[in-house]
């Protein structure tokens, strides 16, 4: 069937496409003070539960659900709160430092809860008023005495130091931005502990850095893999009704251009045939990801040349790009790892394309970035394209592939590679993405300039033994990247740039 593809071809601006489901997560915030001072202080308590009520609704401002868990001002208040703190389900704990309290009042949380936990002393005074202070005014801005008492104690548990956040309660926009880091991260961790990805096929042949076993996925980062079956799609493709396949195609062209060819000879103008195979997978893939409640898909296909499945299976990119701009992380060749990354990514709001290096200018001193198949469309520089290709160059079939550059500005890498031993490593860094031409291949390309210079950048990345995909993201959020793989237990390396 053939399509006009003469309407919304010509469109300039780019809609977002809007998360698919909503990101959540639940945070606890537990208050500490210390409980001789109630009774010498007449109306501290009632202070320091207001600035605790405070803290927690700046956190639901943040798209969270809060549990408030009171205060433990004391031992016994400390071993009480343990089975409520358990039974909570927490993907992440605050604990407010209300004032001075001493450490017997975490140490059995400590001891007993295994959760990710920031420690926050935020005083309600940017500086007392000296003039007329009081012990009354100090502690009501004691917050930070007793961290040192609660950091030893934390390592004498066994557990690592809590990450800190230090500030005022009001008008302090970095201790604010810190918080809702946070929930950023609480959120990364509820999706990845909830997380099924599909793994469909197999790892492209002879990619051995691509293998992954899925039980230390599963033992890393809580989600569960589910193992799929090109025929999952083919079912639906075979019944997908022309009427949605028609609304899918408006869908297409609403958020892509398709120009004509330029200086690649296998490049051509998006084809009615391509752009209605496109559309019919896409339609097949929502139904598929439905069906098998996915939140993220790592696949790779061949099928017999000719046959109805590969037509299916090499015509993935455009649905495929669509779902991860929703919030459907989606990775060619099989890179399961790779698909993680681009989840932590995309729940820190920072887009998580699918990427590799590609060819490097030592004229103008950065690399290529990107890869050929679906992308993050949401963090493209401009409307994104549409091309036909006559062949897929290194694997088989042909089809509508995605071409853009990211939005200039700074950028962030994550690298997930698995070690001898089977673990994990993140391996992040952070650059620049700059306007200029890129290869009008029908593939994203990005040039990007890292520091101190592209070889030195190149060759330090290299020495960490990443795999060849990475994910690539908006912004500059290396160390909230790093904290999310700290929680996790993730042996985490920033390239240095200096």
């Amino acid at each position: 069937m053939l399509i006009d593809q003469t309407e919304s071809a010509n469109d300039t601006n780019s809609p977002s496409i809007e998360r698919m489901k909503p990101l959540q997560a639940r945070i606890g915030v537990l208050g500490v003070g210390h409980h001789t001072y109630w009774p010498q202080f007449n109306g501290l308590l009632e202070e320091i539960e207001e600035k605790q009520r405070m803290f927690e609704e700046r956190i639901s401002d943040d798209e969270v659900e809060v549990i408030s868990l009171g205060m433990s001002d004391c031992a016994e208040t400390a071993y009480e709160l343990v089975p409520k703190i358990k039974a909570a389900n927490l993907d992440l704990l605050f604990i407010d430092m209300l004032t001075y309290a001493t450490s017997s009042s975490i140490a059995a949380i400590f001891q007993q809860i295994d959760l990710p936990m920031v420690m926050v002393a935020l005083q309600p005074m940017e500086a007392m008023d000296y003039a007329r202070a009081t012990t009354y005014m100090q502690l009501l801005n004691d917050d930070i005495c007793a961290i040192p008492e609660f950091v030893n104690v934390s390592v004498r548990m066994g557990r690592p130091v809590p990450p800190l956040v230090i500030g005022t309660l009001h008008n302090d926009e970095a201790a604010k931005q810190a918080v809702a880091d946070y929930c950023q991260i609480a959120k990364v961790l509820r999706s990845l502990k909830t997380a099924r990805i599909g793994q469909m096929g197999h790892v492209l042949e002879a990619m051995l850095d691509m293998h992954t076993d899925p039980t230390q996925l599963s033992a890393t980062f809580g989600c569960h893999v589910v193992q799929t079956e090109p025929d999952d799609v083919l079912k639906h493709y075979q019944a997908a009704s022309e009427d949605a396949v028609k609304e899918y195609v408006q869908k297409i062209l609403r958020f892509f251009d398709t120009p004509d060819p330029q200086s690649d000879p296998i490049t051509e103008k998006l084809s009615q045939e391509d752009l209605y195979e496109a559309a019919r997978v896409g339609v097949s893939l929502n139904h598929f990801i439905a069906e098998k409640k996915l939140d993220g898909l790592a696949y790779y296909y061949e099928g017999q040349p000719e046959s109805e499945i590969r037509k299916v299976v090499t015509n993935f990119i455009v649905g495929n790009s669509l779902l991860t701009a929703g919030g459907f992380p989606m990775c060619g060749e099989m890179d399961l790892k790779t698909c993680i990354a681009m989840l932590i990514m995309d729940r820190l709001e920072m887009g998580g394309s699918f990427a590799e290096f590609h060819p490097v200018d030592f004229k103008e001193g950065f690399v290529l970035v990107g890869h050929d198949g679906p992308h993050h469309i949401n963090i493209a520089q401009g409307k994104p394209v549409l091309r036909s290709l006559k062949k897929y160059h290194g694997k088989p079939g042909k089809g509508a592939s995605v071409e853009f550059t990211i939005k200039a500005g700074p950028i962030t890498m994550l690298g997930i590679a698995q070690k001898a031993d089977g673990s994990f490593k993140f391996v992040i860094a952070e650059g620049e993405s700059q306007h200029g031409p890129i290869p009008p291949t029908g593939n994203t390309n990005t040039r990007g300039f890292f520091g101190p210079d592209v070889r030195t950048f190149l060759t330090r990345w290299f020495s960490e033994a990443p795999t060849h995909h990475f994910a690539l993201g908006i912004g500059h959020r290396a160390d909230t990247i790093q904290q999310v793989g700290r929680f996790l237990g993730v042996e985490t390396v920033i390239i240095d740039q200096t």
